[in-house]
Parts: structure tokens; sequence; C-alpha cells
């Protein structure tokens, strides 16, 4: 009896062990994260980073098991942790592995860290080494100041500077993404300057040249803006920039370009001299040419800048008018000139490019619709256009074998004036006299171009009748009547 209680005894003793050691075997160890860089700084362009970590024993693993990657917040403090990576279950299985994670755009800090869990067996490994982490939402060159270079406050005032917002021309502002953050800084000379403060704007008081940065910490970005110029205005009047949102020179095919000059209580502007009605804002948009200047009241004092605008737009002109005529079998010669920089002509005849034709000279043989194109390669890029047509005219020396006798003056091209055979026309020295009903001359030549009627008869019946006398240059004469049909 004693016996069996003890082999009872001995076997349970076997089954506790067998489980204890199992759940030892089943332990999970994982080890700090290895990082595959020093700082992440992230953007558009780049988000991949790689962490190694060795793990034990590999057999310890189940076959749904998954990795992740935990990132801390800017503090290191992982109560918050965000997943930024999670593998498939059983894909790693063996150590050391390597991992690759991306950052979530809100990261901004110098003191993150990361770690790695294991979902089956459960386990955490402790924290990678701290480090400096930001995704750059934006990352490239910002206007403040609306790209004026230079400001004014009056003695004992202030002058505010504030990034432009949607900003300059093509700027993109990072006041568009919430998240960020900025310092600003002032020039200590040409190569360092010292920081001032943080926030979208600043209020200065003081001399200097300053500008701000997106708070990127230690990574680096071009995320930065124009510097600006701040005077103390003792005299009682500051200089007032005026800075072209297009440039100056400018090119009017962009658009309207915008002046801005500093910022003040009111403004004035004027264009060579003469004040511009209703122009009293900080910008003023214009796509002329002309010396502008503005009247800036700051408080206590005023500001006053000019900026002589250059347009870049070339000159050219054509030699036809936009309505042409010639006769079947004519060409007419079309030229067009320019002072644009490279030009280039593309023709277009009734609205189909005409390949072969880019020369500045063509010759035009058809009846139609056309258009020159003249584009400037170089500097502004700009174009002009100009559109012509070529209609089908009437010969003014028609060949024709006999005098007529009838015509209808009434305005419709056809049969409108007495035409003449050729030997009778201009250039034969031949006299064509014209004579109404009373024999009274209305018409008299020796340099016929079948031009009469060339104004209204004010004809008093429906057929008028009026006689001609043809005298050829060796005295032969030709006698008839011409009657004029309503």
């Amino acid at each position: 009896m004693l016996t069996t209680k003890s082999n009872r005894f001995y076997l349970i003793l076997c089954f506790i062990a067998f489980v204890f050691h199992g759940e030892v075997y089943a332990q999970l160890v994982i080890g700090t994260p290895n990082l595959g860089f020093s700082q992440a700084c992230a953007s558009d362009a780049f988000n991949s980073y790689d962490v190694t970590f060795v793990f034990s024993p590999e057999s310890a693993l189940n076959a749904s098991n998954q990795f992740t990657i935990e990132l801390s917040d800017a503090n290191g403090d992982f109560s918050n942790a965000t997943v930024v990576y999670t593998s498939s279950p059983g894909w790693v299985t063996d150590s050391p592995a390597t991992l690759n994670f991306s950052l979530p755009e809100d990261t901004a800090g110098e003191n993150y860290k990361i770690r790695i869990k294991s979902s089956s067996p459960a386990a955490t490994s402790t924290a990678s080494v701290a480090f400096a982490a930001y995704y750059k939402l934006q990352d490239s060159p910002f206007t403040i100041n609306n790209l004026v270079s230079t400001g004014a406050y009056c003695t004992g005032g202030s002058y505010l500077l504030a990034i432009d917002n949607p900003g300059n021309g093509n700027n993109d502002s990072p006041l568009n993404y919430p998240s960020l953050t900025f310092n600003w800084y002032k020039e200590t000379s040409p190569t360092t300057s010292v920081f001032v403060a943080e926030g979208n704007s600043l209020t200065v008081s003081e001399e200097g040249t300053y500008f701000v940065e997106t708070n990127y910490g230690s990574c680096t970005s071009n995320s930065f803006s124009n510097r600006v110029t701040i005077s103390e205005a003792v005299s009682g009047q500051a200089n007032a920039t005026i800075a072209s949102s297009l440039g100056n020179p400018y090119c009017p095919e962009q658009g309207m370009t915008t002046l801005s000059t500093i910022g003040g209580i009111s403004y004035q502007w004027f264009k060579d001299g003469i004040m511009i009605p209703d122009a009293t804002n900080q910008m003023y948009q214009t796509d002329e040419s002309g010396i502008f200047s503005v009247q800036v009241d700051l408080g206590d004092c005023s500001a006053i800048g000019s900026i002589d605008l250059v347009s870049e737009l070339f000159e050219s002109e054509i030699n036809v008018d936009e309505a042409n005529n010639m006769l079947a079998g004519e060409t007419l010669t079309v030229t067009v000139t320019t002072n644009a920089t490279n030009p280039e002509y593309f023709w277009y005849y009734n609205n189909q490019l005409l390949t072969n034709e880019t020369q500045n000279t063509f010759e035009a043989s058809e009846f139609g619709d056309y258009e020159v194109v003249i584009t400037e390669t170089s500097g502004c890029n700009a174009s002009k256009s100009y559109q012509f047509s070529i209609e089908e005219g009437i010969d003014p020396f028609p060949d024709v074998d006999k005098i007529p006798n009838v015509i209808s003056p009434n305005g419709d091209f056809t049969n409108d004036t007495w035409v003449l055979p050729l030997q009778y026309t201009t250039g034969t020295n031949t006299e064509i006299v014209i004579l109404n009903e009373q024999g009274k001359v209305v018409f008299q030549t020796i340099d016929y171009q079948n031009n009469w009627p060339e104004n209204d008869l004010n004809l008093i019946s429906v057929n008028q009748l009026y006689y001609y006398i043809i005298t050829t240059s060796d005295g032969k004469v030709k006698k008839g009547s011409i009657t004029i049909v309503k």
C-alpha cells in the first residue's frame, strides 16, 4: 500500500516538473533594438528606417506570432505609444531580425524611442536609445513680409513680421500645415544668427535683419524664409521698399504682377507721379510698365518708396491688314517683324498648322483665314498672334472683248463699273469722255481705270442713259450709249 502511494506521489512530482520545464522553455527574450540611423529626418521623398534586434530562443515563437515596432512620444514615453510596424503572422522566425518602419506625419521631437513587442508568446524589449525624429511636411523656401526686403518702425514703435499665407507667387506656405512650429532668428553676421522667439509672427522693436525657419530641430531642411532688414525711422521718414511678385523686369504672359511694400497703417500708390485712385492697400496689381511709388503711413512717421517696373513683353508687327483681297493665281507676301529673343513662328491656315512654315515671312496663295503665332523662347517665354483673312478681289482690268452698254452699280461687286477692254484702259493714252442725256460731260480722262461711276449718280429714272466717246492715241473714235440699271 505504501509503495502505491509513493508511486503516485512520484508521478505527480514528475508532472509538475514537466509543466514547469515547459513554461520556462516557452519564455521569449527580445534584445534592445539597434537603430540603423542616428536621427530620422523624414519627408515625402524619404521615410524608411531600419531597426535590428535579437530574440531567444527561436523555438519559443508560435506560428501565429507577430512582431510590432512601437514609437514613443517626443519625450520617450510609451504610455500612448504608436505602432509603426506589424509583421505578418509567422513571418519573422530567425534571430537577429531587421525590420523597416516609417514615421507618422506628426512626428517632431528630439527624444523619441522605439521598442519591439511579440504577440505569441507576449514579450517586450527594453527601449532603444533616444533619437531625434521629424517629418518635414514642408521643405522648401517660403516668404515673409510679402517678400519685401525691408521694414521700418517709428521711434518707440514696432514692426510686425509674419509668415505669408498662402504666400507670394509659387510660395508653399508652411502655415498650410497646422502641426508645424517656427523659430525666428536675428542675424549677428553674414553667417551667424541668434534665436529670438517662436511663433507664426514676430514683433520687432530693434533694428536688424530677421528670418524664420520651420522647427525641424537637429534635422536640416530647406524650409526657411527670406531675410528682412528692419530699421528705425529716426528722421521721421523711412524708405519703403517695393517688391514685384514676378520680378523686375517681369513677364506679363504670367499674369499681373503684385507690388508689395512694407507694413503700415495706410497706403497710397502712384504711377509716373500720378495718384492711382482706390490704390490704398499694401499690395497693388498691374500688368503695365512705369515708375510706381507708394506712401506709407507708419503712425508717428511715414515712409516712401518707388520702383521702375519694366514689362518684358516683346514688340512685333505685321505688314498686312486683317482683311485682304487678291486675285486668283496671285500670292500675298506676309511678313512679321519682332524684337523677341530667339523667336519661333507658327503659321496656320483655316486653323490647321502649316508644319513646313517656320520663318517670319509667308507666301499666301489660297483664299481663307490665317494666323501667325510669334513665341519668344528665351527670357519671358511669351507669345503674340495675328489673324488675317484673304478673299478673292475684283480685277479692275479684266480681259473683256467688247465695250459694255449696260451696268448696274448696286454694290454687289458684279457689273458695278463700266469695264472696257484692256486696249482702252490705263497706260494706253486713250481719252474717255462720258456725257449725260443733256450732253454735259460728267467724266473725262486719258488714264481710265475701269472705275466709273465712282460716286452715286443720283439717278432720276429706272434706266438712266449716258453717252461715251472713246478716242485712241492714233485718233480712232468709238461712240455709244451706256444704260444705268438700278
